[in-house]
């Protein structure tokens, strides 16, 4: 079921997202060479229980996971596409950093990812994060009332498609509120005028995974959760939170 917030909701989500859009600047700053994964979700624990938000990622544990997520963020690294569990890597110069985080707060949830590189960066790296970027920009340009789902999912895939860029395939955004996934499902490729139509008060996480390689399937590591490139090539991902309102997408976790 499809949940359509009120004006009262979404000033309460913009508040979750404020607190989302804290913790990844964060976690930013603080990313150096020799910083562990471990550091970083400490980083955004902090920020979170300073705001009185809790994380609707610790703990967190679909059908599919063999354990409850364990920690804030995921930290997701070179060819790491989503769902990395942070542990003791230490960041290494030229790393591409992938960072997904959400906050709970006073009832409603904000979602959010970034994506950047540590150290000399490699011109390949700052293309692929630049493309993804664009991609999250074009979806968010179609999340306006009277389109539909699909006319994100086509945005972002044209965009990606261009570049040669693989998406996962089956993964995507998702409906947002009081829980952190909620319906409907946000592919990153698809027909346009299909699926459900955008309507002021929806709220939808939209997040472009985009694989340098070009190719569009990916592997499970033996944790149960981190997805991977099959080819090695390095991935970025980058998400907001955004409602659809009758003034325009409106981007709810910024910082």
């Amino acid at each position: 079921m499809v949940e359509i917030k009120t004006d009262e909701a979404l000033a309460a989500m913009r508040e979750a997202g404020r607190v989302v859009g804290r913790a990844l600047a964060a976690v930013q700053e603080a990313a150096a060479v020799g910083v562990t994964l471990q550091e970083l979700d400490g980083v955004a624990r902090d920020v979170l229980a300073g705001a009185g938000a809790t994380s609707p990622f610790l703990g967190y544990r679909p059908s599919f996971a063999p354990i409850p997520f364990p920690a804030v963020i995921c930290a997701s690294v070179n060819d790491a596409v989503v769902h990395g569990i942070p542990d003791g890597y230490r960041l290494r110069d030229g790393d591409l950093v992938s960072i997904d985080c959400g906050a709970v707060l006073d009832g409603w949830a904000g979602d959010a990812a970034i994506s950047f590189t540590v150290g000399t960066p490699d011109p390949a790296d700052l293309a692929l994060i630049e493309t993804t970027r664009q991609a999250l920009d074009a979806g968010i340009a179609a999340a306006v009332v009277g389109n539909r789902v699909g006319d994100i999912s086509h945005a972002i895939g044209g965009v990606a498609r261009a570049a040669r860029r693989g998406l996962p395939a089956d993964l995507g955004g998702h409906g947002i509120g009081r829980r952190m996934h909620e319906e409907p499902h946000v592919a990153n490729t698809g027909r346009p005028r299909r699926g459900f139509r955008l309507q002021h008060g929806l709220v939808l996480a939209i997040e472009p995974m985009l694989m340098a390689g070009g190719r569009d399937d990916y592997r499970v590591d033996p944790d149960g959760w981190t997805l991977r490139t099959t080819d090695g090539s390095r991935a970025a991902h980058i998400e907001h939170t955004v409602a659809i309102t009758e003034d325009g997408p409106r981007i709810l976790t910024l910082p």
